[in-house]
This record gives C-alpha cells, sequence and structure tokens, in this order.
C-alpha cells in the first residue's frame, strides 16, 4: 500500500500528512522519510516538523471555539467536556507545576503519549493563552524534532556498519 501511495503523492506530501497524525507524529514521520523513502536528514526535518506544527496550530487555535459551540447546542457535549477538563486538570501536574515548560517538555521529549498533540490539548484544556502556548509547542516540536533525526540517523548508520 506505501508502495501505491508513494507513487501517487509527493514524498514531501505523504512526510507531512504521517506527521500530522496523532500517533506518529514527527517521531514516525522522520524514521519513515529516511529509512523507507531515503529522503535526506535535513528534508526529512522540515516536512515532518511542518506537518506537526500544522494540527497543533489548529488544535491551539480552534478547540476552544468548537468546545464552546458543541457544549452550547449538545448537552451531551458539556458533560463530556466538563469531565475532561476535571480529568485534565486532576493529571497534568507537570504543566499545571512548571506552566510553559512543562509544556515544552511534554512536546519536545520523545516518549509515547507525548507530543505536539498532547501538549497541545493540555494547553487548550488547561485554559492556557494560546499564543504562549502555541511558542511553547513549536519550540518542543523543533527538539523533538532534532532529537528523532539523531536518533534516526545514529540508528541507520549502525545498521549500515553491519551490512
Amino acid at each position: 500500500m506505501l508502495e501505491r501511495l508513494t507513487g501517487i503523492l509527493p514524498e514531501e506530501l505523504l512526510v507531512m500528512l504521517i506527521a500530522t497524525t496523532p500517533i506518529f507524529e514527527l517521531r514516525g514521520a522522520i524514521p519513515f522519510a529516511r529509512g523507507f523513502l531515503g529522503m535526506s536528514p535535513e528534508s526529512a526535518f522540515f516536512w515532518a516538523v511542518l506537518g506537526n506544527i500544522l494540527p497543533a496550530v489548529l488544535l491551539l487555535k480552534y478547540l476552544g471555539p468548537l468546545s464552546d459551540f458543541l457544549s452550547r447546542y449538545c448537552v451531551y457535549c458539556r458533560s463530556f467536556f466538563n469531565w475532561l477538563f476535571g480529568r485534565t486538570r486532576r493529571k497534568s501536574k507537570p504543566i499545571q507545576r512548571y506552566g510553559y515548560l512543562g509544556l515544552f517538555l511534554i512536546v519536545a521529549i520523545p516518549l509515547p503519549f507525548t507530543g505536539a498533540w498532547t501538549g497541545s490539548i493540555a494547553a487548550w484544556l488547561l485554559g492556557l493563552p494560546v499564543a504562549k502556548s502555541m511558542a511553547a509547542v513549536i519550540t518542543g516540536i523543533l527538539v523533538a524534532g532534532v532529537v528523532v533525526t539523531m536518533a534516526v540517523n545514529g540508528t541507520l548508520s549502525v545498521i549500515r556498519s553491519f551490512i
């Protein structure tokens, strides 16, 4: 299936699309671009970071108005958002304790269930200002991109030394 997609879509767009997904983000897009597509480290980094920034900006900018709209017209949505806000505030100690540094770290450290989607949603749920949250999330994306690119390049060089 991937072979068909690489024939239809430009490789750069494919990397961006992978980076926009909530599970893979740039942590999956960079290894895919380097290992499967053979992109240069710089190109893989650029397209993956660009693709990962896109949903973060949209989430930070539009989740608030969307939830307000849904809560206004849907009783079930209002109940869900009240539950979600309460749960997030109880579970988001790093961000509450460290503020934007905590938000940056949640995005920058490439571990499972961290990343731009998680950081953007947490910032929105905690009611953090959009502009400062966006700066912390985008900086975290850039650092995560550097870390993942370095890890992938190191891994590829080790694999190539055994071949």
